[in-house]
């Protein structure tokens, strides 16, 4: 699969990524400088298309451009996190590949109380949630919101906000649905004592697809926000209603949702957080750039109901030695089919500093998945190790060598790979 025809196909999502560097460019000229970076990556595999039988082996070739910038607080605010990439493969496995990434949010004071927000997300996703992760099985999301933010203090204690936008979501590829998104709200937020904070918020969620089908999405809720010295904890329960409509035909679904975060700085070297949610929504929603390892299966009917689950722990050691422990838990239940995919796993990552000019990365990760339709279950581990090495202040020279294995009830979906990659990074600026 050419991945080049997804730049065919959207010209006004890859021109909007543009404009949205613009833009960010214009609010760095008037802050801080950019920071921007460079790599150039060749990655070996024993299994480039991840099959169980039949392997290819080939090499990737990647150049990658990072760049992040936060401007200064004002009047206008801008936080980006972007990167674009290109990579061939030696053997023509795949079509040349594309890459990019984007974080953008903005907001500007328009008058006392009334804002104005942007943001866009661009991230290649999974197209089939059952496939490997391979070219052929990806596409490029892109979500982007706009709209104005009105918040009015009624005394000291008591706030009303108000906002309307506009959500548009492209994905690269012509076989998965477009929407677009128009979102209202309105919230009261009461403060109780300078730690604790609470009040209800309803919100009207509409989606037009570009299959003609539309999804309608009502939710009442309320909100709480809760300090001491060292932990946060803030969220919200409510109900909600979805209403998906294709034609003459209609299906209306219902629950409790919520939505929450805790976050606790257990000492001064080690934090700790966990956050959790379960919404009505759709394919096209921003609910798997909210929790990474989420992951929307497009080969299913649009309507879903989501629960996802992220916990972590990091600490800090005396000999500049970093570990990180995280789990994770999420289900789709997809409305129209009663499907129901489950996804478990845990992953421990390892830095050291092993001298000034050389560090040591170590990852490692176990994921186990159910699909409730056909009973199929599959396990996948990986795990890799690599070494940083500074060749200037701005130069550096990275290697990384990994396994994968993934096993499975369908012994089709099993597969081994190993590799290693060599790369050569620069800092710009």
């Amino acid at each position: 699969m050419a991945r080049l025809s997804g730049l065919r196909k959207c010209p006004e999502f890859f021109s909007f990524t543009v404009l949205c560097a613009a833009f960010s460019a214009i609010n760095v000229a008037q802050a801080e400088p950019l920071a921007l970076s460079g790599e150039l990556t060749n990655r070996f595999s024993d299994n480039t298309e991840l099959t169980s039988s039949d392997e290819t082996s080939d090499a990737e070739t990647r150049v990658n451009l990072t760049l992040a910038h936060q401007t200064d607080p004002g009047e206008c605010e801008a936080s980006t996190a972007a990167s674009v990439g290109y990579g061939v493969w030696y053997n023509e496995t795949y079509d040349p590949q594309d890459y990019a990434s984007l974080d953008f949010s903005g907001d500007c004071a328009l008058a006392r109380g009334l804002s104005w927000e942007v943001s866009d997300y661009l991230r290649d996703v999974a197209q089939n949630a059952r496939a490997s992760d391979t070219p052929d099985n990806r596409t490029r999301k892109n979500i982007f919101r706009t709209g104005p933010v009105y918040s009015l203090m009624l005394g000291d204690l008591d706030q009303l906000t108000f906002s309307a936008k506009y959500g548009n979501t492209e994905f690269s590829e012509p076989e998965d649905r477009d929407s677009e998104r128009y979102i209202g709200s309105a919230s009261w937020n009461h403060i109780f004592s300078q730690t604790l904070s609470g009040g209800l918020q309803f919100s009207t969620n509409r989606v037009e697809l570009d299959t003609g089908a539309e999804i309608d999405t009502d939710v009442a809720s309320v909100l709480f926000s809760k300090s001491w010295r060292a932990t946060r904890f803030s969220g919200s329960v409510g109900v909600s209603q979805l209403e998906s409509r294709v034609g003459a035909n209609s299906q209306s679904s219902d629950g409790v949702v919520w939505d929450f975060s805790l976050e606790r700085d257990i000492n001064a070297v080690t934090q700790a957080f966990i956050r959790a949610s379960r919404e009505l929504t759709d394919q096209t929603s921003d609910f798997d750039i909210r929790f990474g390892e989420f992951v929307f299966n497009l080969r299913e009917t649009i309507a879903v109901e989501v629960t996802a689950l992220d916990a972590g722990i990091s600490r800090q050691f005396s000999d500049a030695s970093r570990v990180s422990v995280g789990v994770f838990a999420n289900r789709s239940d997809y409305l129209s089919t009663d499907e129901v995919e489950d996804k478990v796993g845990i992953s421990v990552n390892y830095n050291r500093t092993i001298s000034a000019l050389l560090s040591l990365q170590t990852r490692a990760r176990y994921q186990y998945r159910t699909f409730d339709a056909d009973g199929l279950n599959d396990s996948t581990y990986r795990a890799d190790i690599g070494l940083l090495y500074e060749l200037t202040r701005d130069l550096g020279l990275n290697g990384r060598i990994g396994h994968t294995t993934r096993t499975s009830d369908l012994s089709s979906n099993e597969y081994q790979e190993n590799w290693i990659s060599l790369g050569l990074a620069y800092q710009f600026f």
